[in-house]
């Protein structure tokens, strides 16, 4: 049995699973743990190691570290973290200012405290490689696009993790292997009927993903994670003409601007509540009309994007939710999916009020489009794909 390690890092955050992996191929989770406010990754990982080792994971027994990277400059897919990932994630840290810093330091600190355990990367754009040219291409100058200005979509893992679940709970299992194997098979397979679905994945971070055949067709994330769905404290889509106006009439630089759409924008920006949503929820019951003015704007954006998949595959089979808002939220679910009864989506009121952090199936029996929620699992999307490379 192999012994992997996810490493789950948040701007200021570290959180750990920690999976067997069996001859066969299958995954175990063993434990998980973690920290919150986190200022130093090094002492993190140093004191959830020791914790590990009380448990009876010696640092000898941990074959491999393997890391949900967000961004890197022209590298994607699953890999060593050498130090070519390591340049390629500074390189995008002006980007992804809150993912790529704390990844390349935890790293780093792996690096110094398991020098035996391989370190593997995950990048989440590597979901989106057999994304048509049409998404990924922005409306930009040559030169634009030649220094990297394109759509890169993120959540990778989880909206892999959902393409795989949701076609097990809808009965399409050859959708459901297309989707496991997607990275063995270098794409995804061309399937007698195709599974066409959505998932929304809303969390501290959201986006949509339209998915056909288990491989994702694009997603309301672009070229950053800034962009898409109102995020709990950044903006999502804007007009690019909207910053340069904003710094005039405001008189703020550039680096203010940005500051405010990354750290006061969202729904925290709309609702001027806070930027969890059950905190928002409770004071849209109390009639504040910013709060559920937020909740309208986060479920027209997610509609808009729903739609949008929908017209590209012609149509949908199925429309799934993951993440911490989604899976523990019927009311938001049910209001995202209102207007989809015109294309002969049902829900089961019961069912749907039933599902809070757990998997099923929320339309009626008769819906010609099923309605679904997953609990979302990143974490064995990446120890599945880190122990392939293990093989190698």
């Amino acid at each position: 049995m192999k012994t992997i390690l996810i490493a789950n890092v948040g701007s200021t955050s570290y959180k750990y699973t920690v999976f067997g992996i069996s001859s066969d191929g299958s995954c175990k989770e063993l434990v998980r743990g973690g920290a919150e406010r986190v200022e130093d990754y090094e002492s993190a990982i140093s004191a959830s190691l020791s914790e590990l080792e009380l448990k009876g994971f010696a640092k000898s027994s941990i074959d491999a570290v393997a890391f949900k990277t967000v961004l890197g400059k022209n590298l994607s897919g699953l890999r060593e973290a050498d130090a070519a990932v390591l340049k390629a994630l500074e390189d995008m840290s002006y980007v992804a200012p809150a993912h790529n810093p704390p990844y390349a330091a935890a790293i780093r600190a792996f690096g110094a405290v398991l020098p035996s355990a391989r370190k593997i990367v995950l990048f989440e754009t590597s979901f989106y490689q057999w994304a048509d040219a049409a998404w990924k291409r922005y409306a930009v100058p040559e030169e634009w696009d030649a220094i990297g200005i394109r759509r890169n979509g993120f959540h990778g893992a989880s909206h892999k993790f959902a393409a795989e679940r949701v076609a097990e709970l809808c009965g399409a299992e050859d959708a459901a292997e297309s989707a496991r194997m997607l990275y063995v098979d270098n794409g995804p397979k061309k399937l007698a009927k195709p599974f066409r679905m959505v998932n929304c994945h809303l969390g501290g971070s959201s986006s949509v993903c339209g998915i056909l055949n288990g491989a994702a067709i694009g997603s309301s994330m672009g070229f950053s994670p800034q962009s898409g769905l109102p995020q709990n404290n950044r903006v999502g889509d804007l007009d690019s003409m909207a910053i340069p106006f904003a710094m005039e009439t405001l008189g703020i630089s550039a680096e203010s601007a940005l500051k405010d759409l990354s750290k006061k924008g969202g729904l925290l920006g709309i609702s001027g509540v806070s930027n969890d949503m059950r905190e928002i929820l409770a004071a849209a019951d109390l009639g504040n009309e910013k709060a559920k003015l937020a909740i309208d704007v986060l479920a027209y954006s997610a509609r808009s994007y729903i739609g949008s998949f929908m017209a590209q595959m012609g149509g949908l089979d199925a429309i799934s939710f993951s993440g911490g808002i989604a899976e523990n939220n019927p009311r938001l679910r049910a209001a995202i999916l209102e207007p989809f009864k015109g294309f002969g989506l049902e829900l089961d009121e019961e069912k749907n009020n039933s599902l809070r952090k757990k998997d099923g199936v929320f339309s009626s029996e008769k819906s010609k489009i099923k309605a679904a929620a997953v609990v979302a699992n990143e974490e064995i999307v990446i120890a599945r794909e880190a122990a392939r490379l293990l093989e190698k």
